[in-house]
């Protein structure tokens, strides 16, 4: 049996958009491509994605689950180990995470007294943890080991205020952002205002900041699915946007 793209998404609960990406990064390529322009899967295919749907339940990548199904002399046992060590090491940021709540939970009901500096120790750590996890690889080929040790030094040493600080940047550029990409236009007032609150919020975590950096990290969010899927949530098309303002706004100043 044969499926189209939207036949597809439907049985295996996964979007159209998640398969054309999936297309795009040759993860799982179509059958064929019909003369309408339709994807057309087959059996293969709908195996291939039921494995990759496997493997993304277990918390492996994409990068991972490319590796584990293209190269055969991939170590299956070696990836198996590599990923269980991550997923330990997940565990224990979910720990402190898990501490945070509970000793907050203990202050709200006066049975324990919890100091100011206790309230985002946590969270600071599980923000270095969480980061290194999800982009260590790729940030550290990218930008060297050098900038983002630095960069994590300067997280945890984050006072409350400037840490109460970063959030706000953070929810202002992204309520800009939002209200930006309903105008469609990355060069408007609005997304050029929020280009420079992420721009203040960047350089909280970042004192290497760069023009160079931030158009490099706008590339990022648009090119790995795990930035992307953040300003998705955001509104649709909302990763491509904000790289188009951000493009502008480093050649504007």
């Amino acid at each position: 049996m044969e499926y189209t793209i939207n036949k597809l998404a439907k049985i295996s609960g996964v979007t159209a958009r998640t398969l054309r990406y999936y297309d795009e990064i040759g993860l799982l390529k179509p059958l064929r491509v019909a003369s309408t322009g339709y994807r057309i899967y087959g059996q293969h295919e709908v195996t291939t994605l039921q494995q990759i749907l496997l493997y993304r339940e277990q918390g492996f990548t994409l990068d991972e689950i490319k590796r584990l199904l293209f190269y055969s002399n991939m170590n299956l046992e070696l990836a198996f180990v590599q990923h269980l060590q991550a997923l330990r090491t997940e565990r224990k940021r979910l720990d402190k995470i898990i501490e945070t709540v509970q000793k907050s939970l203990n202050n709200m009901r006066g049975e324990t007294i919890m100091q100011d500096t206790e309230k985002f120790e946590g969270l600071k750590k599980s923000l270095i943890e969480e980061n290194e996890q999800k982009y260590g690889a790729e940030i550290r080929q990218k930008y060297g080991d050098a900038a983002i040790d630095q960069s994590n030094a300067k997280i945890n040493g984050l006072t409350q205020a400037e840490y109460t600080e970063s959030e706000r940047l953070r929810c202002e550029y992204e309520e800009l952002l939002v209200a930006a990409l309903k105008t469609g236009n990355p060069a408007s007032e609005l997304a050029q205002k929020a280009c420079d609150l992420h721009r203040q919020w960047l350089s909280i975590y970042y004192p290497a900041y760069s023009k160079q950096y931030h158009a490099g990290l706008a590339e990022m969010y648009v090119a790995d699915e795990r930035f992307k899927e953040h300003y998705e949530k955001l509104g649709s098309g909302c990763a491509e946007f904000l790289a188009a303002a951000i493009k502008i706004y480093v050649e504007a100043t």
